[in-house]
């Protein structure tokens, strides 16, 4: 069931981003007068597909194979290589026939449509949901074994990176990798440590789960009503300090301690204001005492209808920055950040195990900045390769042959074979792994 699920969001999110990219191909082409043949969902073979149907002279579809899809623009050398067209005269609603900045538009359409797209997405989540996010103000963290072996511990407050203060906890592993960070500035108990940052882990710090948790403090929230320990005289408020002289920090160390008392009766040091009290606590076989945790502080922000239009663009803004990071690791290859490339498969496992509306649309949103960005790269095939010729025409007045044309189509489609093989290899790395 899970499978199903997360296959199916995943159909779902690539189906929704592939239309909304190639129609703005398609409605850019018509707007200038440009004929489209084809406007395909997945792609077809061999003039087979699942169903097809004619409006106008477009023919549109859904094809068999499940990657990707396709916009087939009259007289535009494209992934379909129909060269046959080429070598015909050209004909006045063909795209090679059209002025250069019409056909930059047409090229540009599936980028801008994606960036709309996630600005819209994004501002039905700021109107409905807002944002929320852990500060890091008073947030302590529970490094992993990489991040202790960069120098963190138990308890630490990072006050900032290099020169930057961060607001998010949950963004302090994503701002490490991309801001080339050379020192960490952390609070440890009452002392202010520096923690020079060698930028040799950064390769690591992109493939290491949760390298910063929240270090929690034992303080109760309130006691479970089937709890052993309901009549002992703990309240909300109290921070638990130490289990039999045994000091317990954070809920982190109390786990440790906690599990080699299972089923014992044990002293437990309780701060209570200015007070210290000791009260007998029953530990049970799961090495739990029955009591809810009080929640870390949690910043939210709550939009108006009107409020939440500038608060989607700022987050697709924001979305966008840090993609764009992202991919300024991956082109240095000693950051080891080509390793996270992933296909298809890497992005079901980012969708939740169950339909989650939030989520969704918080990982749609993000597709369609990444897909908008990718597409933005200068390489021939992709919409940027074709936007780079294009400018290049525009400023030099000189219109590439299109033997030209067809060979950096080419290099272009071998390109993205390869990184198709790199995102599929790493995949099942991670699978085998």
């Amino acid at each position: 069931m899970v499978v199903l699920v997360k296959t199916l969001q995943v159909i779902l999110a690539l189906s929704l981003l592939i239309i909304v990219h190639e129609l703005g191909h398609f409605l850019w082409a018509r707007i200038f007068g440009i004929r489209v043949e084809k406007f395909y969902l997945f792609f077809d073979v061999r003039g087979k597909a699942i169903a097809r149907w004619h409006w106008g002279e477009t023919e549109f579809g859904i094809g068999w194979i499940p990657f990707g899809g396709y916009c087939k623009i009259a007289g535009m050398i494209d992934e379909s290589m129909d060269l046959e067209q080429m070598k015909k005269a050209p004909q006045p609603w063909e795209f090679r026939s059209k002025p250069a900045w019409q056909r930059l538009f047409v090229m540009a359409g599936g980028v801008l449509n994606n960036f709309i797209f996630a600005v819209l997405v994004y501002c039905l989540i700021a109107g409905i949901w807002g944002e929320a996010y852990i500060s890091n103000e008073d947030a302590h963290i529970a490094p992993n074994e990489l991040a202790q072996e960069m120098g963190f511990r138990l308890g630490d407050h990072i006050i900032a990176f290099d020169d930057y203060e961060p607001k998010d906890f949950g963004m302090l592993q994503a701002d490490l990798a991309r801001r080339n960070v050379s020192k960490a500035t952390v609070l440890r108990e009452s002392d202010t440590l520096t923690l020079y940052i060698d930028q040799a882990y950064i390769g690591d710090v992109l493939n290491s789960p949760l390298m910063f948790d929240l270090a929690l403090p034992f303080i109760v929230d309130s006691v479970r009503f089937d709890s052993p320990n309901a009549a002992v005289g703990i309240q909300s408020g109290d921070r638990i300090a130490a289990f039999n002289g045994t000091a317990v920090g954070y809920i982190q160390d109390a786990r440790e301690v906690l599990s080699g008392l299972r089923g014992q009766t044990a002293l437990a040091s309780v701060v209570r204001g200015a007070d210290t009290l000791a009260l007998p606590v029953q530990v049970d076989t799961a090495g739990q005492i029955g009591v809810f945790l009080r929640s870390p502080k949690i910043e939210r922000l709550q939009y108006s209808f009107f409020e939440a239009i500038p608060a989607g663009i700022k987050l697709t803004g924001k979305t966008m920055d840090g993609y764009i990071k992202d991919l300024g690791l991956l082109v240095r290859p000693s950051t080891g950040a080509y390793k996270s490339v992933g296909s298809f498969i890497a992005i079901g496992q980012v969708f939740p195990s169950v339909w989650d509306w939030y989520r969704f649309l918080s990982i749609l949103a993000l597709l369609s900045v990444m897909l908008g960005i990718m597409n933005l790269l200068p390489i021939p095939a992709l919409d940027g390769g074709h936007i780079l010729i294009t400018l290049y025409e525009m400023i030099t007045r000189r219109k590439p042959s299109e033997r030209f044309l067809v060979v950096t189509q080419m290099i272009g489609m071998v390109l993205l074979l390869g990184l198709m093989v790199l995102a599929f290899g790493n995949d099942i790395a991670r699978l085998i792994h």
